[in-house]
């Protein structure tokens, strides 16, 4: 485990999301289009760190009254926006922040990843289903180097 910045390691904390932007990809007649979003999420226990994850999100009736699973397919870029400063212990492998994408069944997270070798930082997005033991097959990855140069 990697240990910073004092104490001992609190339970992890929720990631707060901020919406950055979307871009309108379907038109949609009924309820709103279809798009991608783009969130920022500041990682709670790694001061200076921002993931920007974008991701598709259904328009239509059932998009809009939160009904609809988005799809599977996501993108994330995590980067360095001070001096990263890790609050506590941190364990090998955390989940960062979860947000659903459908009412029911998905859920999209994201896990840090800690190499200690190599003091790096992974951030992993990832989707699950609830009904499900199975993971989806599409991911993305990115890395923060603790000491940049």
């Amino acid at each position: 485990m990697l240990v910073l910045a004092g104490g001992i390691a609190s339970p992890p904390a929720q990631a707060d999301q901020t919406r950055i932007g979307a871009v309108s990809t379907t038109f949609r007649l009924l309820g709103r289009n279809d798009q991608i979003v783009v969130d920022r999420y500041d990682d709670p226990r790694v001061e200076g760190v921002s993931c920007y994850m974008s991701h598709a999100e259904t328009g239509g009736v059932r998009g809009s009254l939160g009904l609809a699973t988005d799809p599977s397919r996501f993108s994330i870029a995590c980067r360095s926006t001070g001096h990263p400063v890790v609050h506590g212990e941190l364990p090998p492998s955390e989940v960062v922040f979860d947000e659903r994408s459908s009412f029911f069944f998905k859920v999209i997270r994201v896990t840090r990843l800690y190499d200690a070798q190599k003091r790096v930082l992974l951030y992993l997005v990832w989707s699950t289903k609830a009904m499900t033991t199975g993971g989806s097959p599409y991911n993305s990855i990115t890395a923060v180097p603790l000491d940049a140069p």
